[in-house]
C-alpha cells in the first residue's frame, strides 16, 4: 500500500507539471486537490519538496524579493518547478494501476490526475476502486445484520449511512467504468 508521503509525491509532481509554484502556492492547491479533510500541514509538505529537490525530480527557481517578517530585511520566494525526471516519475506512478492506487488514500489523488493518465489505466484504477468497494459493502452489510438488535438507532442509523455512502460511490464508478469502456470502444471503431 503506498505511503501517504507516496501520496503526497504524485499530488505535488502533479500540480507542479501544471505550472511552477511556490510552496504556499502548492499548498493551498494540495488542499484544494484533495480536499480540507486530508489537508497537508507544511510539516509534511517541505520535507517532500526537500526529499523531491534531492532526488532531482523538482528544481527551485528564485523569483522576486518579497518582504520578510523582519523589519528592513527581504528574502526570495522560491518557486518550485519540475524537471525532465520529474516528467518521468510523474508518468511512471500514474501508470501505477495496483491495489495503492484504489484504495482510500491513493484513488483520489490519481482521479484528480486521470486526464493525463492512459486509458486502460484509469480501467484498471476504477475496477480496482468498484471491487475494494465491493469487499467492503459485503462487510458493512453482514455487520449490520449481526448488530441490528444490539445497538441504538444513532448507531443504526450511522451504519445505514455508511452502507448509502459505499452503494453510491459504486453506482458512480459503474457509471464512470460505462463511460470509459464506451469511450475505448469508439476509439478502437473510429
Amino acid at each position: 500500500m503506498r505511503s501517504k508521503a507516496g501520496v503526497l509525491e504524485l499530488a505535488v509532481l502533479g500540480l507542479l507539471h501544471e505550472a511552477p509554484m511556490h510552496g504556499y502556492e502548492l499548498r493551498k492547491r494540495l488542499n484544494t486537490l484533495l480536499g480540507m479533510f486530508r489537508a497537508f500541514s507544511y510539516g509534511s509538505l517541505y520535507p517532500c519538496l526537500k526529499d523531491l529537490l534531492e532526488q532531482g525530480l523538482i528544481a527551485e527557481d528564485d523569483q522576486e524579493p518579497v518582504p520578510a517578517r523582519p523589519a528592513g530585511t527581504r528574502r526570495s520566494k522560491i518557486v518550485y518547478k519540475l524537471t525532465a525526471d520529474g516528467k518521468e516519475r510523474l508518468q511512471e506512478l500514474l501508470s501505477e494501476a495496483g491495489p495503492a492506487s484504489w484504495e482510500d488514500e491513493g484513488f483520489g489523488v490519481h482521479f484528480a490526475f486521470f486526464a493525463q493518465t492512459r486509458a486502460d489505466v484509469r480501467l484498471r484504477i476504477l475496477e480496482g476502486r468498484r471491487s475494494r468497494l465491493e469487499e467492503r459493502l459485503e462487510s458493512v452489510r453482514a455487520a449490520l445484520a449481526r448488530t441490528r438488535e444490539r445497538v441504538d438507532n444513532y448507531t443504526l442509523e450511522l451504519q445505514q449511512h455508511g452502507l448509502e455512502s459505499v452503494e453510491r460511490e459504486v453506482r458512480w464508478l459503474n457509471e464512470l467504468i460505462g463511460r470509459e469502456r464506451a469511450q475505448q470502444a469508439d476509439e478502437k471503431n473510429g
